[in-house]
């Protein structure tokens, strides 16, 4: 796709006239009206330089009139799965419910998981997030044995060959149960030392699950990384293990940042014990990311019934006790969401909508963000910020009404201060994979 700004060749030029985020900008800018401000943001040498009031820069500088258009910084995308990706056609979800998914994933992975078929499938994904403005990205990678010793190095593989447009992370993806075979746990971070992975897991109710929360953050500090958990992925009421979670970290000292994602019991829970662990969550310091189309997606999932609730957390709650929350895209084109295609503008559009992020939207932009990118441990990404890479997005859209009520599909992407060409690729790639 080509872009209608024309960015000059010189080795600095003014973006004159931008509406940006606040909550994603480091700047004091006046006039803020719902959380954006209109601004001249310098760029020099492909970083950003200065970020002047609108009307404030140099006037000897080449200009970008922007007429007021948005720029937001590249987004962060915190919570995905580049090895499950785009295997729809191949194995789709027989009826949309979650152990439809869990089955016809694991048929899959079994089935048509080789080195091969993981890289094809990440470096297709890849394109997508970087045609859409996506410049750091966490993998959660499916580590039962033997796939982390198929799936860790080709991620690694790929970090180094997307190095310079698409930061990589990745966590492992186990049961936390399956660390009570020793052999294949010590393997897996082994796998993890060597491929610069960091532990993650599923955690199930089970009278060892504390057990096994200690073990996980033990070995987690004693490697000196994170932590990030998929949690409570359900509608039962009696599954509550975020509450475990949250007392593990207290009770271990764990200093590093666990991250826990998805949460979905906690919305229905009755108030008390809700607001009890939501304030646990915030003394522990975790971090929570709330995947909102998938979610939605899979929860209260049953045929011929409309769903009563809408599958997500508490967000509202969390982020008033203090808790860092964010938003992602999860999966993409698998038995576990059907669709998505990598773009955190529209994981923003959506979870504004399902999360009632609105009224007022002074804050909303950090979910994608910055937010997102602190979690990640990068305060370099994801904002727009004097010295920092001038990677941003460039909207049509003025104010907040017109960027949610359309797709945005006609975006300007910058990275390093120029702007590149988008190619979102085509499907018609994968039909090999799907035996088309």
């Amino acid at each position: 796709m080509t872009s209608d700004l024309e960015i000059p060749s010189t080795t600095a030029y003014v973006l004159a006239g931008a509406t940006v985020p606040l909550s994603a900008t480091q700047a004091n800018l006046p006039g803020a009206k719902e959380g954006l401000a209109a601004a001249d943001i310098v760029v020099r040498d492909g970083a950003i330089a200065d970020i002047l009031p609108a009307g404030a820069a140099a006037t000897d500088l080449p200009a970008v009139a922007l007429g007021g258009r948005m720029v937001w910084p590249c987004f962060t995308d915190m919570h995905t799965h580049l090895d499950k990706g785009h295997i729809w056609d191949r194995n789709p979800n027989p009826d949309g419910s979650f152990p439809g998914a869990l089955d016809a994933v694991r048929a899959d992975r079994e089935a048509n998981w080789s080195a091969e078929d993981v890289a094809r499938r990440m470096d297709f994904s890849l394109r997508c997030a970087y045609a859409h403005g996506t410049s750091l990205i966490r993998t959660h990678i499916d580590s039962l044995n033997p796939q982390h010793r198929i799936s860790f190095p080709v991620f690694q593989e790929t970090r180094e060959r997307w190095k310079g447009k698409i930061d990589l992370q990745a966590a492992a993806l186990f049961p936390l149960y399956a660390m009570a075979d020793d052999a294949f746990f010590r393997d897996l971070v082994a796998v993890l030392k060597e491929t610069g992975g960091i532990l993650g897991g599923l955690t199930q109710v089970g009278p060892d699950l504390d057990q096994e929360l200690d073990k996980l953050l033990r070995t987690a500090a004693a490697m000196g990384v994170d932590v990030d958990l998929h949690v409570d992925e359900t509608a039962d009421r009696e599954v509550l293990t975020l509450a475990s979670i949250a007392e593990a970290v207290i009770r271990n000292g764990f200093e590093g940042t666990v991250t826990v994602g998805h949460c979905c019991s906690l919305a229905r829970q009755d108030e008390e014990t809700a607001k009890r662990t939501v304030d646990l969550v915030a003394r522990a310091n975790l971090a929570v990311v709330s995947l909102p189309m998938c979610n939605m997606y899979l929860q209260d999932r049953h045929s011929g019934r409309t769903p009563r609730w809408r599958g997500v957390t508490l967000f509202n709650e969390l982020r008033a006790a203090g808790v860092r929350t964010a938003v992602s895209s999860d999966n993409t084109r698998d038995p576990f969401y059907a669709y998505g295609d990598l773009d955190p503008a529209e994981v923003f559009r959506e979870a504004v909508r399902i999360l009632h992020l609105d009224h007022p939207l002074t804050d909303a932009a950090s979910v994608v963000t910055a937010t997102p990118a602190d979690i990640l441990g990068r305060k370099d990404k994801s904002r727009i910020a004097v010295g920092a890479s001038a990677d941003l997005v460039v909207f049509k859209a003025r104010r907040w009404s017109e960027f949610l009520s359309r797709p945005q599909s006609d975006r300007t992407i910058i990275r390093a201060g120029r702007v590149i060409e988008r190619v979102i690729p085509d499907y018609a790639e994968l039909d090999a994979i799907h035996g088309a």
